[in-house]
């Protein structure tokens, strides 16, 4: 299992927006079969802030996502929303084990 937590700031006149987007694309890529889990979630004391939890299967399962209609219409609607580039940082699962997926 490959877990990345990627790390946007939204202008906060795009917060609705870039939920609803972020929303979209969660909802198509947890059909994926090589996606475990998304989440798309919020920062409690700082709405324009935003972590997506990605789990994937596989390493490939990783290009394979961002080769999907749904992501790239994601990425480009999200572009100018964002106050800062996005961020990323890659972590192994330790537990529970793929077995227990």
């Amino acid at each position: 299992m490959l877990v990345v937590f990627v790390y946007v700031h939204v202008k906060p006149e795009f917060v609705d927006a870039f939920k609803a987007a972020s929303i979209d694309n969660a909802s198509h890529s947890v059909q994926e079969p090589g996606i475990a889990r998304f989440d798309v979630i919020q920062q409690a004391d700082d709405p324009t802030r935003f972590v997506l939890v990605e789990v994937y299967r596989t390493q490939e399962a990783t290009a394979a996502h961002k080769a999907t209609e749904h992501y790239a219409r994601w990425r480009d609607a999200v572009a100018d929303m964002m106050a800062e580039p996005r961020s990323s940082t890659k972590y192994a699962n330790v537990f529970p084990d793929d077995a227990g997926w």
